[in-house]
């Protein structure tokens, strides 16, 4: 039995993952959503202090209240950056960590660094204009129908001070862990792209192609659920 604690990308909640989490269950791991402040379930806590470190300390808070040995850390596009930062304060408490079609950083290095320029302008001029970043419209995750209209209606705004706050990490430790990327094809989410590139240039990683869009959790969730059961296997 492996602990997999899901941290969910910008504008989304710990809500994205209802889908995935029966499957975890019925192989008997325990699965932890975590919410982030000023997001999703937290919403109301949106303010100008929150940032990157803030949805750090709610990662090891939580995996620390539930004394988690060896957890699996997912983190889903900007939650990429949390789990990084995360697993540095953590060390033993937790094993491998899955980067579902998630922003990869760089020691010292921003969220804003890690996406093209073109998309940096745009959010910059989002947080000038609402002081916030607001939601991307969920067609651009591939997704269509109800399911597009079931993310729409729960995405929140995301934090500005999470856009450009550097996350500082020892890349040694960092590059030592077990790390799984899941690289979403179909369609693949622009913006990511700098993040597929430079795992792709890294020695350590294994990769894994799922025929979907930007949001597994919810257009392929037993496809999703098969990759982290088999993560969570080989901790």
């Amino acid at each position: 039995m492996s602990t997999v604690v899901l941290v969910a990308g910008a504008w989304h909640g710990a809500w994205c993952w209802q889908r995935v989490l029966p499957a975890l269950w019925r192989a008997g791991h325990v699965a932890v959503p975590v919410p982030l402040t000023g997001v999703g379930e937290r919403a109301h806590q949106l303010s100008a202090e929150v940032g990157l470190g803030t949805h750090v300390e709610d990662v090891v808070a939580t995996v620390r209240a539930q004394e988690c040995r060896d957890a699996v850390l997912v983190g889903h596009s900007y939650g990429g950056l949390v789990v990084t930062g995360a697993a540095d304060r953590l060390g033993s408490e937790v094993g491998r960590l899955v980067y579902l079609d998630a922003v990869v950083p760089l020691p010292g290095r921003s969220w804003a660094d890690s996406v093209p320029e073109a998309t940096r302008a745009q959010r910059e001029a989002l947080i000038t204009a609402h002081g916030h970043i607001p939601p991307a419209p969920a067609a651009a995750y591939g997704l269509t129908g109800d399911d597009a209209a079931w993310v729409e209606r729960r995405q929140t705004p995301h934090p500005a001070g999470a856009f450009a706050e550097p996350l500082h990490f020892d890349a040694g430790r960092w590059a030592a862990r077990p790390r799984t990327y899941v690289d979403c094809t179909a369609p693949a989410l622009p913006t990511i792209e700098p993040s597929r590139r430079l795992v792709r240039s890294q020695p350590g990683w294994e990769v894994v192609g799922l025929a979907t869009g930007h949001d597994p959790m919810v257009s392929a969730p037993e496809e999703l659920a098969a990759v982290l059961l088999a993560a969570a296997d080989r901790r």
